[in-house]
Protein backbone atom coordinates (compact mmCIF):
# COMPACT_ATOMS: atom_id res chain seq x y z
CA UNK A 1 0.00 0.00 0.00
CA UNK A 2 1.53 3.67 -1.03
CA UNK A 3 1.44 5.56 1.48
CA UNK A 4 -0.02 9.45 1.15
CA UNK A 5 2.49 11.89 1.11
CA UNK A 6 2.72 14.51 3.99
CA UNK A 7 1.96 18.45 3.45
CA UNK A 8 5.43 18.99 4.62
CA UNK A 9 8.56 17.74 3.88
CA UNK A 10 11.95 19.32 5.97
CA UNK A 11 15.56 18.86 5.30
CA UNK A 12 18.64 19.71 7.08
CA UNK A 13 22.49 19.71 6.69
CA UNK A 14 25.90 20.23 7.39
CA UNK A 15 26.27 22.81 4.61
CA UNK A 16 23.71 24.75 2.42
CA UNK A 17 24.14 26.03 -0.65
CA UNK A 18 21.08 28.04 -1.87
CA UNK A 19 22.09 29.11 -5.12
CA UNK A 20 19.70 31.89 -4.82
CA UNK A 21 19.39 35.03 -6.16
CA UNK A 22 20.53 38.11 -4.53
CA UNK A 23 23.61 36.45 -3.53
CA UNK A 24 24.63 33.14 -5.04
CA UNK A 25 27.76 32.96 -3.10
CA UNK A 26 25.95 32.49 -0.38
CA UNK A 27 27.50 29.34 1.75
CA UNK A 28 25.41 28.17 5.19
CA UNK A 29 26.87 25.82 7.35
CA UNK A 30 24.20 23.76 9.55
CA UNK A 31 21.12 24.88 6.58
CA UNK A 32 17.07 23.32 5.90
CA UNK A 33 14.96 23.63 3.43
CA UNK A 34 11.22 23.55 4.05
CA UNK A 35 8.69 22.61 1.54
CA UNK A 36 5.14 22.70 1.28
CA UNK A 37 3.39 20.72 -1.03
CA UNK A 38 5.92 20.70 -4.45
CA UNK A 39 7.02 24.69 -3.33
CA UNK A 40 9.73 25.42 -1.05
CA UNK A 41 8.40 27.64 2.20
CA UNK A 42 11.42 28.41 3.94
CA UNK A 43 15.28 28.11 3.43
CA UNK A 44 18.18 28.80 6.04
CA UNK A 45 20.11 28.61 8.91
CA UNK A 46 18.85 25.91 11.05
CA UNK A 47 18.71 26.59 14.95
CA UNK A 48 16.68 24.95 17.76
CA UNK A 49 14.26 27.51 18.30
CA UNK A 50 13.15 27.48 14.20
CA UNK A 51 13.50 23.52 14.51
CA UNK A 52 10.84 23.42 17.55
CA UNK A 53 8.51 26.37 15.64
CA UNK A 54 8.69 24.13 12.18
CA UNK A 55 7.81 21.41 14.50
CA UNK A 56 4.83 23.18 16.24
CA UNK A 57 3.36 24.84 13.39
CA UNK A 58 3.58 22.02 11.04
CA UNK A 59 2.69 19.06 13.42
CA UNK A 60 1.95 15.38 12.19
CA UNK A 61 2.10 16.77 8.29
CA UNK A 62 5.65 16.90 8.38
CA UNK A 63 8.05 14.46 7.01
CA UNK A 64 11.51 15.52 8.61
CA UNK A 65 14.26 13.63 6.04
CA UNK A 66 16.16 11.11 8.30
CA UNK A 67 14.32 10.84 11.38
CA UNK A 68 12.67 7.87 13.35
CA UNK A 69 11.14 10.07 15.70
CA UNK A 70 10.20 13.82 16.45
CA UNK A 71 13.99 15.05 15.99
CA UNK A 72 15.75 16.78 12.78
CA UNK A 73 18.62 14.97 12.12
CA UNK A 74 21.57 16.64 10.38
CA UNK A 75 22.39 14.73 7.09
CA UNK A 76 26.24 14.76 6.90
CA UNK A 77 26.09 16.12 3.39
CA UNK A 78 25.59 19.19 1.14
CA UNK A 79 22.20 20.46 0.78
CA UNK A 80 22.00 22.23 -3.06
CA UNK A 81 19.27 22.46 -5.77
CA UNK A 82 18.46 19.47 -8.07
CA UNK A 83 20.19 19.57 -11.36
CA UNK A 84 18.56 21.02 -14.69
CA UNK A 85 19.24 19.49 -17.84
CA UNK A 86 18.29 21.73 -21.23
CA UNK A 87 19.42 18.76 -23.54
CA UNK A 88 19.60 15.48 -23.83
CA UNK A 89 17.57 11.93 -25.04
CA UNK A 90 16.32 9.69 -23.33
CA UNK A 91 16.61 6.78 -25.66
CA UNK A 92 20.17 6.54 -25.45
CA UNK A 93 21.16 3.98 -22.74
CA UNK A 94 21.11 1.18 -24.00
CA UNK A 95 23.41 1.98 -26.72
CA UNK A 96 26.26 2.88 -24.52
CA UNK A 97 29.38 2.04 -25.95
CA UNK A 98 28.20 1.37 -29.70
CA UNK A 99 29.91 2.68 -32.41
CA UNK A 100 32.21 4.62 -30.58
CA UNK A 101 35.20 6.40 -32.20
CA UNK A 102 33.13 7.94 -34.87
CA UNK A 103 32.19 11.07 -35.65
CA UNK A 104 28.65 12.25 -35.24
CA UNK A 105 26.76 11.32 -38.60
CA UNK A 106 28.56 8.09 -38.68
CA UNK A 107 27.24 7.29 -34.93
CA UNK A 108 23.94 8.38 -35.85
CA UNK A 109 23.61 6.16 -38.71
CA UNK A 110 25.43 3.21 -36.77
CA UNK A 111 24.20 3.42 -33.66
CA UNK A 112 21.21 5.71 -32.91
CA UNK A 113 19.14 4.81 -36.29
CA UNK A 114 19.71 1.51 -36.30
CA UNK A 115 18.68 0.74 -32.40
CA UNK A 116 15.34 3.01 -32.31
CA UNK A 117 14.59 1.66 -35.75
CA UNK A 118 15.41 -2.07 -33.89
CA UNK A 119 12.83 -1.33 -31.27
CA UNK A 120 10.12 -0.17 -33.88
CA UNK A 121 10.53 -3.03 -36.51
CA UNK A 122 10.45 -5.55 -33.41
CA UNK A 123 8.24 -4.03 -30.78
CA UNK A 124 5.52 -6.56 -30.47
CA UNK A 125 8.11 -9.37 -30.18
CA UNK A 126 9.86 -7.32 -27.64
CA UNK A 127 7.22 -6.18 -25.77
CA UNK A 128 6.66 -9.86 -25.07
CA UNK A 129 10.37 -10.43 -23.81
CA UNK A 130 10.45 -7.46 -21.68
CA UNK A 131 6.72 -7.27 -20.15
CA UNK A 132 6.28 -3.95 -21.27
CA UNK A 133 7.17 -1.83 -24.76
CA UNK A 134 10.94 -1.57 -25.34
CA UNK A 135 10.78 2.37 -25.78
CA UNK A 136 8.82 2.63 -22.17
CA UNK A 137 11.83 0.32 -21.00
CA UNK A 138 14.50 2.60 -22.48
CA UNK A 139 12.75 6.03 -21.12
CA UNK A 140 12.17 4.71 -17.62
CA UNK A 141 15.92 4.18 -17.73
CA UNK A 142 17.21 7.35 -18.94
CA UNK A 143 14.58 8.22 -15.96
CA UNK A 144 16.43 6.38 -13.06
CA UNK A 145 20.04 7.28 -14.47
CA UNK A 146 18.81 10.83 -14.48
CA UNK A 147 17.65 10.45 -10.87
CA UNK A 148 20.71 9.12 -9.83
CA UNK A 149 23.07 11.78 -10.83
CA UNK A 150 20.94 14.06 -9.33
CA UNK A 151 18.71 15.21 -11.97
CA UNK A 152 14.97 16.17 -11.11
CA UNK A 153 13.57 18.51 -14.57
CA UNK A 154 15.25 17.99 -18.21
CA UNK A 155 14.68 19.47 -21.69
CA UNK A 156 14.55 16.16 -23.96
CA UNK A 157 15.21 15.90 -27.50
CA UNK A 158 12.85 13.28 -28.94
CA UNK A 159 13.73 12.80 -32.50
CA UNK A 160 14.82 9.90 -34.80
CA UNK A 161 11.62 7.02 -34.66
CA UNK A 162 11.28 8.27 -30.83
CA UNK A 163 9.28 10.92 -32.06
CA UNK A 164 6.58 8.66 -32.46
CA UNK A 165 6.54 7.85 -29.14
CA UNK A 166 5.92 10.75 -27.52
CA UNK A 167 2.94 8.99 -25.01
CA UNK A 168 5.12 6.38 -23.37
CA UNK A 169 8.17 9.06 -22.67
CA UNK A 170 5.12 11.01 -20.90
CA UNK A 171 4.39 7.84 -18.81
CA UNK A 172 8.07 7.16 -18.04
CA UNK A 173 8.49 10.89 -16.57
CA UNK A 174 5.20 11.00 -14.78
CA UNK A 175 6.05 7.80 -13.29
CA UNK A 176 9.30 8.33 -12.31
CA UNK A 177 8.09 11.96 -10.49
CA UNK A 178 10.69 14.18 -12.30
CA UNK A 179 9.56 16.97 -14.69
CA UNK A 180 10.14 17.06 -18.35
CA UNK A 181 9.74 19.31 -21.69
CA UNK A 182 9.53 16.43 -24.59
CA UNK A 183 11.03 18.48 -27.77
CA UNK A 184 9.31 16.49 -30.47
CA UNK A 185 11.54 16.11 -33.35
CA UNK A 186 11.38 15.68 -37.58
CA UNK A 187 13.16 15.53 -40.55
CA UNK A 188 11.98 16.54 -43.98
CA UNK A 189 16.03 15.91 -45.99
CA UNK A 190 18.89 14.64 -45.82
CA UNK A 191 18.19 11.80 -43.42
CA UNK A 192 17.45 7.96 -43.46
CA UNK A 193 14.47 7.99 -45.70
CA UNK A 194 11.67 6.17 -43.38
CA UNK A 195 12.30 9.21 -41.13
CA UNK A 196 10.90 12.59 -43.34
CA UNK A 197 8.35 14.20 -42.41
CA UNK A 198 5.97 16.20 -44.09
CA UNK A 199 4.81 19.53 -42.30
CA UNK A 200 1.55 18.73 -41.59
CA UNK A 201 2.86 15.09 -40.23
CA UNK A 202 5.55 17.21 -37.61
CA UNK A 203 2.38 19.77 -36.30
CA UNK A 204 -0.14 16.89 -36.53
CA UNK A 205 2.58 15.48 -33.81
CA UNK A 206 2.36 17.87 -31.55
CA UNK A 207 -1.03 18.74 -31.55
CA UNK A 208 -1.59 15.11 -30.31
CA UNK A 209 1.31 15.36 -27.65
CA UNK A 210 -0.47 18.87 -25.90
CA UNK A 211 -3.66 17.01 -25.81
CA UNK A 212 -2.91 14.09 -24.08
CA UNK A 213 -4.65 14.14 -20.82
CA UNK A 214 -3.19 13.47 -16.95
CA UNK A 215 -0.12 14.84 -17.65
CA UNK A 216 1.14 17.12 -14.51
CA UNK A 217 5.22 17.18 -15.24
CA UNK A 218 5.31 16.73 -18.85
CA UNK A 219 5.27 19.53 -21.47
CA UNK A 220 6.09 19.39 -25.61
CA UNK A 221 7.34 21.76 -27.66
CA UNK A 222 9.17 21.43 -31.37
CA UNK A 223 12.36 19.98 -31.78
CA UNK A 224 13.20 19.29 -35.20
CA UNK A 225 16.22 17.23 -34.92
CA UNK A 226 18.93 19.57 -36.76
CA UNK A 227 18.88 22.50 -39.13
CA UNK A 228 20.72 20.60 -42.19
CA UNK A 229 17.87 17.68 -41.85
CA UNK A 230 14.85 20.23 -41.67
CA UNK A 231 13.82 22.78 -44.42
CA UNK A 232 12.35 25.96 -44.77
CA UNK A 233 8.56 23.81 -45.17
CA UNK A 234 8.73 22.46 -41.72
CA UNK A 235 10.84 25.03 -40.14
CA UNK A 236 8.90 27.76 -40.59
CA UNK A 237 5.31 26.49 -39.43
CA UNK A 238 7.01 24.84 -36.22
CA UNK A 239 8.18 27.85 -35.31
CA UNK A 240 4.72 29.71 -35.79
CA UNK A 241 3.41 26.34 -33.45
CA UNK A 242 5.56 27.41 -30.81
CA UNK A 243 4.77 31.09 -30.93
CA UNK A 244 1.13 30.55 -31.12
CA UNK A 245 1.50 27.62 -28.11
CA UNK A 246 4.11 29.97 -26.29
CA UNK A 247 6.52 27.03 -26.12
CA UNK A 248 10.46 26.93 -26.32
CA UNK A 249 11.74 25.50 -29.73
CA UNK A 250 14.88 23.20 -29.89
CA UNK A 251 17.42 21.85 -32.45
CA UNK A 252 20.70 20.49 -32.78
CA UNK A 253 22.77 23.40 -34.47
CA UNK A 254 26.70 23.67 -35.94
CA UNK A 255 27.51 20.41 -33.88
CA UNK A 256 30.34 18.64 -36.46
CA UNK A 257 32.85 20.33 -38.27
CA UNK A 258 32.62 18.45 -41.37
CA UNK A 259 28.50 18.77 -41.42
CA UNK A 260 28.39 22.33 -40.48
CA UNK A 261 31.10 22.52 -43.56
CA UNK A 262 29.05 20.21 -45.62
CA UNK A 263 25.78 22.35 -44.88
CA UNK A 264 27.55 25.39 -46.09
CA UNK A 265 28.79 24.78 -49.05
CA UNK A 266 25.79 21.90 -50.58
CA UNK A 267 22.78 22.46 -48.26
CA UNK A 268 22.44 26.38 -47.73
CA UNK A 269 25.12 27.58 -50.19
CA UNK A 270 27.52 30.44 -48.30
CA UNK A 271 25.33 30.15 -45.07
CA UNK A 272 25.98 28.57 -41.84
CA UNK A 273 23.30 26.93 -39.83
CA UNK A 274 22.90 30.27 -37.70
CA UNK A 275 22.66 32.36 -40.58
CA UNK A 276 20.35 30.25 -42.13
CA UNK A 277 18.10 30.02 -38.84
CA UNK A 278 18.29 33.68 -38.86
CA UNK A 279 17.11 34.09 -42.52
CA UNK A 280 14.04 31.89 -42.46
CA UNK A 281 12.96 34.20 -38.76
CA UNK A 282 13.26 30.77 -36.47
CA UNK A 283 15.80 32.55 -33.50
CA UNK A 284 15.02 34.75 -30.52
CA UNK A 285 14.54 34.42 -26.75
CA UNK A 286 12.57 31.53 -27.10
CA UNK A 287 14.87 29.18 -29.00
CA UNK A 288 17.08 26.86 -27.42
CA UNK A 289 19.90 25.26 -30.02
CA UNK A 290 22.28 22.57 -28.84
CA UNK A 291 26.11 22.58 -29.10
CA UNK A 292 26.79 25.16 -31.55
CA UNK A 293 30.19 24.05 -31.73
CA UNK A 294 31.43 25.32 -35.38
CA UNK A 295 30.35 28.97 -35.13
CA UNK A 296 30.93 30.99 -37.97
CA UNK A 297 32.04 34.60 -38.10
CA UNK A 298 28.62 36.39 -37.43
CA UNK A 299 26.99 33.35 -35.51
CA UNK A 300 28.12 34.94 -31.94
CA UNK A 301 26.55 38.54 -33.14
CA UNK A 302 23.29 36.77 -34.15
CA UNK A 303 22.85 34.74 -31.26
CA UNK A 304 23.61 37.58 -29.20
CA UNK A 305 21.19 40.29 -30.98
CA UNK A 306 18.30 37.63 -31.20
CA UNK A 307 18.29 36.32 -27.86
CA UNK A 308 18.93 32.64 -28.95
CA UNK A 309 20.05 29.95 -26.02
CA UNK A 310 22.90 27.65 -25.99
CA UNK A 311 23.05 24.22 -24.38
CA UNK A 312 27.12 22.96 -24.19
CA UNK A 313 27.23 19.34 -23.88
CA UNK A 314 31.17 18.81 -23.64
CA UNK A 315 30.87 15.36 -22.89
CA UNK A 316 29.67 14.06 -26.18
CA UNK A 317 31.28 16.81 -27.86
CA UNK A 318 34.41 15.62 -27.04
CA UNK A 319 34.03 11.70 -27.50
CA UNK A 320 32.35 12.77 -30.75
CA UNK A 321 35.33 14.43 -31.90
CA UNK A 322 32.95 17.20 -32.87
CA UNK A 323 34.93 20.01 -30.99
CA UNK A 324 33.90 22.64 -28.45
CA UNK A 325 32.16 25.83 -28.94
CA UNK A 326 33.84 29.33 -28.21
CA UNK A 327 31.62 29.49 -24.61
CA UNK A 328 34.03 32.09 -23.21
CA UNK A 329 33.08 34.65 -26.56
CA UNK A 330 29.51 33.25 -25.90
CA UNK A 331 29.45 34.52 -22.15
CA UNK A 332 30.99 37.56 -22.82
CA UNK A 333 28.52 38.41 -25.55
CA UNK A 334 25.29 38.27 -23.14
CA UNK A 335 24.39 34.55 -24.83
CA UNK A 336 22.88 32.37 -21.82
CA UNK A 337 24.51 29.58 -21.41
CA UNK A 338 23.96 26.04 -19.95
CA UNK A 339 26.42 22.96 -19.17
CA UNK A 340 24.58 19.57 -19.83
CA UNK A 341 24.80 15.82 -20.89
CA UNK A 342 23.41 15.27 -24.61
CA UNK A 343 22.12 11.46 -24.37
CA UNK A 344 23.45 8.62 -22.92
CA UNK A 345 24.93 7.22 -25.90
CA UNK A 346 27.01 9.75 -27.00
CA UNK A 347 28.53 10.76 -23.29
CA UNK A 348 28.18 7.37 -21.70
CA UNK A 349 26.47 8.95 -18.81
CA UNK A 350 24.10 11.76 -17.09
CA UNK A 351 26.67 12.26 -14.58
CA UNK A 352 26.65 16.60 -15.22
CA UNK A 353 28.86 17.48 -12.46
CA UNK A 354 31.42 15.83 -14.93
CA UNK A 355 29.91 17.29 -17.74
CA UNK A 356 30.61 21.01 -15.96
CA UNK A 357 33.90 20.05 -15.07
CA UNK A 358 35.73 18.64 -18.45
CA UNK A 359 33.61 21.99 -19.61
CA UNK A 360 35.70 24.63 -17.20
CA UNK A 361 39.18 22.28 -17.95
CA UNK A 362 38.78 22.94 -21.71
CA UNK A 363 38.15 26.24 -21.57
CA UNK A 364 41.10 27.19 -18.80
CA UNK A 365 43.41 25.43 -20.84
CA UNK A 366 42.35 26.59 -23.90
CA UNK A 367 42.46 30.14 -22.74
CA UNK A 368 45.36 29.76 -20.79
CA UNK A 369 43.28 31.39 -17.92
CA UNK A 370 43.08 29.85 -14.89
CA UNK A 371 40.00 32.22 -13.16
CA UNK A 372 38.05 31.64 -15.95
CA UNK A 373 34.97 29.32 -15.15
CA UNK A 374 35.15 29.26 -11.37
CA UNK A 375 33.08 26.48 -9.61
CA UNK A 376 30.25 28.65 -8.08
CA UNK A 377 29.36 29.80 -12.34
CA UNK A 378 29.84 26.37 -13.27
CA UNK A 379 26.82 24.92 -11.17
CA UNK A 380 24.58 27.84 -11.95
CA UNK A 381 24.70 26.57 -15.49
CA UNK A 382 23.84 23.19 -14.15
CA UNK A 383 20.83 24.78 -12.35
CA UNK A 384 19.38 27.86 -12.29
CA UNK A 385 21.13 28.58 -16.12
CA UNK A 386 19.19 26.04 -17.42
CA UNK A 387 16.50 26.12 -15.10
CA UNK A 388 15.93 29.90 -17.11
CA UNK A 389 16.49 28.88 -20.45
CA UNK A 390 13.80 26.53 -19.93
CA UNK A 391 11.21 29.02 -18.02
CA UNK A 392 10.94 26.19 -14.83
CA UNK A 393 10.76 27.49 -11.37
CA UNK A 394 13.63 25.90 -10.41
CA UNK A 395 17.48 25.83 -10.18
CA UNK A 396 17.40 27.54 -7.23
CA UNK A 397 16.56 27.02 -3.27
CA UNK A 398 14.33 29.89 -2.32
CA UNK A 399 10.84 30.67 -1.37
CA UNK A 400 8.06 29.77 -3.79
CA UNK A 401 10.75 27.89 -6.10
CA UNK A 402 9.77 24.01 -7.03
CA UNK A 403 10.65 21.66 -4.31
CA UNK A 404 13.76 20.28 -5.71
CA UNK A 405 16.82 19.35 -4.20
CA UNK A 406 20.04 17.35 -3.55
CA UNK A 407 22.22 16.46 -0.86
CA UNK A 408 25.61 15.03 -1.55
CA UNK A 409 27.27 12.70 0.99
CA UNK A 410 29.99 14.05 2.82
CA UNK A 411 31.94 9.96 3.73
CA UNK A 412 33.63 9.22 0.40
CA UNK A 413 37.03 9.82 0.82
CA UNK A 414 37.17 11.88 -2.27
CA UNK A 415 34.95 14.69 -0.48
CA UNK A 416 37.93 15.13 2.37
CA UNK A 417 38.17 17.18 3.64
CA UNK A 418 35.28 19.04 3.06
CA UNK A 419 34.85 22.87 4.47
CA UNK A 420 32.33 25.94 4.25
CA UNK A 421 34.89 27.43 2.29
CA UNK A 422 35.86 25.05 -0.29
CA UNK A 423 31.98 23.40 -1.09
CA UNK A 424 31.07 24.55 -4.46
CA UNK A 425 34.99 23.74 -5.19
CA UNK A 426 34.77 20.40 -4.15
CA UNK A 427 31.41 19.51 -5.91
CA UNK A 428 33.00 20.01 -9.11
CA UNK A 429 36.68 19.06 -8.74
CA UNK A 430 36.18 16.43 -5.88
CA UNK A 431 33.05 14.53 -6.71
CA UNK A 432 32.65 12.23 -8.79
CA UNK A 433 28.86 12.24 -9.41
CA UNK A 434 28.20 8.97 -7.01
CA UNK A 435 28.09 11.29 -4.01
CA UNK A 436 24.18 12.01 -4.36
CA UNK A 437 22.40 10.39 -1.39
CA UNK A 438 19.61 12.06 -1.91
CA UNK A 439 17.00 13.44 -4.41
CA UNK A 440 13.77 15.46 -3.71
CA UNK A 441 11.18 16.32 -6.71
CA UNK A 442 8.49 18.49 -6.24
CA UNK A 443 8.54 17.71 -1.92
CA UNK A 444 8.89 13.86 -3.10
CA UNK A 445 11.73 11.84 -2.44
CA UNK A 446 13.25 9.84 -5.01
CA UNK A 447 16.43 8.77 -4.27
CA UNK A 448 17.60 8.13 -0.41
CA UNK A 449 20.98 6.47 0.94
CA UNK A 450 21.82 6.44 -2.40
CA UNK A 451 19.13 4.25 -4.00
CA UNK A 452 16.95 4.84 -6.74
CA UNK A 453 12.97 4.95 -5.03
CA UNK A 454 10.35 2.87 -6.73
CA UNK A 455 8.08 4.68 -9.32
CA UNK A 456 4.62 5.47 -9.02
CA UNK A 457 3.65 2.69 -11.36
CA UNK A 458 5.35 0.23 -8.88
CA UNK A 459 8.47 -0.52 -11.33
CA UNK A 460 11.89 -0.56 -9.20
CA UNK A 461 15.46 0.71 -10.42
CA UNK A 462 16.30 -3.23 -10.39
CA UNK A 463 13.88 -4.33 -12.96
CA UNK A 464 13.80 -1.61 -15.18
CA UNK A 465 17.89 -1.71 -15.49
CA UNK A 466 17.58 -5.60 -16.08
CA UNK A 467 15.02 -5.03 -18.91
CA UNK A 468 17.64 -2.29 -21.02
CA UNK A 469 20.36 -4.97 -20.11
CA UNK A 470 18.34 -7.40 -21.76
CA UNK A 471 17.33 -5.03 -24.66
CA UNK A 472 20.96 -3.98 -25.19
CA UNK A 473 21.74 -7.99 -25.31
CA UNK A 474 19.11 -8.46 -28.18
CA UNK A 475 20.40 -5.24 -30.11
CA UNK A 476 23.75 -6.35 -30.06
CA UNK A 477 22.90 -9.94 -32.02
CA UNK A 478 20.67 -8.37 -34.40
CA UNK A 479 23.58 -6.03 -35.39
CA UNK A 480 25.50 -9.27 -36.01
CA UNK A 481 23.81 -9.26 -39.62
CA UNK A 482 22.04 -5.61 -39.70
CA UNK A 483 22.46 -4.22 -43.27
CA UNK A 484 24.75 -0.88 -42.54
CA UNK A 485 22.50 2.19 -42.52
CA UNK A 486 23.57 5.63 -44.35
CA UNK A 487 22.06 9.02 -45.48
CA UNK A 488 22.29 10.92 -42.41
CA UNK A 489 24.05 14.28 -43.21
CA UNK A 490 27.52 14.29 -44.33
CA UNK A 491 27.65 10.20 -44.19
CA UNK A 492 26.76 9.38 -47.40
Amino acid sequence: MIKSQKKFTLCRAKYLIPLAAPDRSLRIEDGFVLAEGESIKEVGKFTEEIGKRILEQCGSELKVIGSKGVDIPMLEGILMPAFVKAHGHDHEQPIIGVAKDQPLTEWLDHAVNPFTGFINGNREELCKDLGMSPQLATYRMARVCDIHYGITSCMVHHCNHNKYHFREIALANEAAGTTMIVAIGGQDRNYVEDLLDKPEEALGRLDEAISLPDLKRTSFCPGPDQLFSNSRKVLVPLKEWARKHQTLFHIHSSEEPKTTEWFKKEIEPGKTPVEYAQEIGILDECSVLAHQVNCGPNDLQILAETGTRIVHNPLANTILGSGMPPVIEMLEGGIPVAISTDGSGSADNQNIIAAARLAAQYQKAKHQNARLLKSQQLLEMITSVPAGILRMNQGELASGKQADWIVLGLGRPNMIPTRLDNLMENIIWAADGSEIDLVVARGKVLKRKGKVMPFSDGSTAEEICAAVQTLSEKFAKHMETAPEISGTGAHK
